[in-house]
């Protein structure tokens, strides 16, 4: 069992950073996959990124590949989700999760992770 809490979020203007924070809990974080996931306002929880359990394999969304960068700290039991020329469509909950399925390839629907953190608002004006 993991538990996931997530920090950093925020009221920035666009074009502004932030940096997620995720620290995880318990048993088997290390050897997890971890992912990110948002919710806007009306809309679905969608796929934001993913890394491997080792880190050295990492998954983006195209909405925000080459702004986002998700790393993760083993030692210290985090997960990051580093965003950067934010725009008011990234608005929105932003959650980490972790995959409890070892040793497969990263995914993206949000069915197939085990453990949720409670959300962390982002909202970016314009």
């Amino acid at each position: 069992q993991v538990q996931l809490v997530e920090s950093g979020g925020g009221l920035v203007q666009a074009g502004d950073s932030l940096r997620l924070s995720c620290a995880a809990s318990g048993r088997g974080f290390s050897v997890y996959n971890m992912g990110w996931f948002r919710q806007a306002p009306g809309k679905e929880r969608e796929f934001v990124a993913a890394s491997s359990w080792s880190g050295v394999s990492t998954l983006y969304a195209d909405s925000v590949k080459g702004r986002f960068t998700i790393s993760r700290d083993n030692a210290k039991n985090m997960v990051y989700l580093q965003m950067n020329s934010l725009k008011p469509e990234d608005t929105a909950v932003y959650y980490c999760a972790a995959d409890k399925i070892l040793m497969r390839r990263l995914v993206t629907a949000d069915s197939e992770y085990n453990y949720w953190g409670q959300g962390t608002q982002v909202t970016v004006s314009s």
